[in-house]
C-alpha cells in the first residue's frame, strides 16, 4: 500500500533464505524462514524464493520495485536477526518466569532513504505529484501593481500549509512560466487586473498547460482534493 501511494505499481516480493555463512542454528533458521513463509501466505502475497539471499544474521523478505526504465531496486525489507539479541545478551521473561532470548525484526519500509528518493525522482522523471513536490504552486503577478494580490494569495495558501512562492522578480511573465515548466512546478497561477477584479487566478497545470481562469476558492478545493487523494 505504501509503495502504491508513492506511485510504484510494479514490484516483486522475494523470500531470501540462509546463505553459506550464517549466525544462529539451523533449527532457528528453519523456524524463522517458515514464519516468514506463513506471513506471506496468510496475506496471499505472491513471492519468489531467493536461495542463499538472506543476510548472515537471518532470513528476510525483500520487495523490489521497478522504476520508469524497468530497472529493479530493492527497497522495502523485513529481516529476522539472530545475531544482535545474542550479542547484546537480550532476554525476556516468559509466563513460566524463565529467561528466553528474543528474535529481533528489522523493518525498513522504504529501505535506504537516499536510494528510495533517487528511485522516486527517476520514476517521475523529476515531475513529482503535487503532494510530494517541494514547491507546489508558483504565483506570478503580471505587473508590479498585481504583487499585493499575489502575496495575499500566497500568504493564504502558506497558512493552510501549501508550499507556495510568489515570483515577483523583475522578469517577463513568459520567462517565469518557462522557468516553472523547466522546474516541473505542478501549478503556476498568473494574476493580473482581471483576476483581481473577479477574485480568480489563471491556472497553468503541469502537462496540461493553460486551463484558464478559476475562482481562487475553487482552486483551493481542487488542490486540497488532489493532495488528499495523492493523485
Amino acid at each position: 500500500k505504501i509503495l502504491k501511494t508513492f506511485g510504484f505499481k510494479e514490484y516483486s516480493i522475494y523470500l531470501s533464505t540462509r546463505p553459506e555463512k550464517y549466525a544462529g542454528t539451523l533449527k532457528g533458521w528453519q523456524k524463522a524462514t517458515n514464519s516468514l513463509k506463513y506471513v506471506l501466505k496468510k496475506l496471499k502475497l505472491k513471492y519468489r524464493t531467493d536461495p542463499g539471499g538472506g543476510v548472515f544474521y537471518g532470513p528476510k523478505i525483500d520487495i523490489k520495485i521497478k522504476d520508469s526504465l524497468g530497472r529493479s531496486w530493492q527497497c522495502t525489507t523485513i529481516q529476522i536477526d539472530f545475531n544482535l539479541p545474542e550479542r547484546f545478551k537480550m532476554t525476556y521473561i516468559t509466563k513460566s518466569s524463565k529467561k528466553k532470548q528474543p528474535l529481533m525484526i528489522h523493518r525498513a519500509l522504504l529501505g535506504s532513504l537516499e536510494r528510495f528518493i533517487g528511485v522516486l525522482l527517476e520514476n517521475y522523471a523529476g515531475a513529482l505529484p503535487l503532494w510530494l513536490s517541494p514547491e507546489q504552486v508558483w504565483i506570478i503577478p503580471v505587473g508590479s501593481r498585481h504583487k499585493k494580490y499575489a502575496q495575499d494569495i500566497g500568504h493564504r495558501m502558506s497558512n493552510i500549509g501549501y508550499r507556495t512562492e510568489v515570483k515577483d522578480e523583475n522578469e517577463t511573465v513568459s520567462k517565469k512560466i518557462r522557468n516553472g515548466e523547466i522546474q516541473k512546478i505542478p501549478y503556476l497561477l498568473v494574476v493580473g487586473d482581471k483576476e483581481i477584479k473577479t477574485k480568480q487566478v489563471r491556472v497553468r497545470q503541469r502537462d496540461k498547460g493553460d486551463i484558464g481562469p478559476v475562482k481562487f476558492n475553487k482552486f483551493l478545493e481542487k488542490v486540497k482534493t488532489e493532495i488528499m487523494t495523492k493523485k
